[in-house]
């Protein structure tokens, strides 16, 4: 779908690599399978606790409409098929800082989203992260692999 800012496979490496600083909430680091793009992620543990190892398919759309339209409200039950109905776990939130790291040998573009305090840090190529733009509202959406 056009609407899609990112869809891939991500792999867990690390969960609360830190130490756990929250009760409900854990801090992930995963990576894509194409080993360029790694991701820092805080997700509600309680709702949706995730292990090191484990496969999840991961989605940021600008709407949760499959046929890529605008979410304008909430429609009757049952008229309208949603992304969210193929997802395990939802989070609506605003790009709120985008920049380039050239700390290391390839240029990387970081793209931050703030999911009502849960944030979100995406590391990779540029063509991958084309997409985003400041102050844009997204949906993140995941869901577990069966292996």
């Amino acid at each position: 779908m056009d609407a899609f800012h990112f869809d891939e496979i991500i792999k867990i490496r690390k969960v609360d690599a830190d130490g756990k600083k929250y009760d409900k909430v854990s801090r992930i680091e995963a990576r894509c399978h194409d080993g360029e793009t790694s991701i820092q992620l805080d997700i509600n543990s309680e709702l949706y606790p995730m292990q090191p190892r484990e496969l999840y398919r991961m989605v940021i759309s600008k709407t949760l409409n499959m046929d890529g339209s605008a979410v304008t409200s909430h429609p009757p039950e049952g008229e309208q098929k949603s992304l969210a109905d193929k997802f395990e776990y939802i989070v609506h939130g605003l790009v709120y800082k985008v920049s380039m790291d050239t700390s290391g040998p390839d240029k990387k573009v970081v793209v931050y989203v703030s999911f009502g305090g849960l944030q979100l840090m995406l590391k990779s190529d540029p063509l991958k992260v084309q997409k985003f733009k400041l102050d844009e509202k997204l949906y993140l959406l995941l869901r577990k692999m069966t292996k």
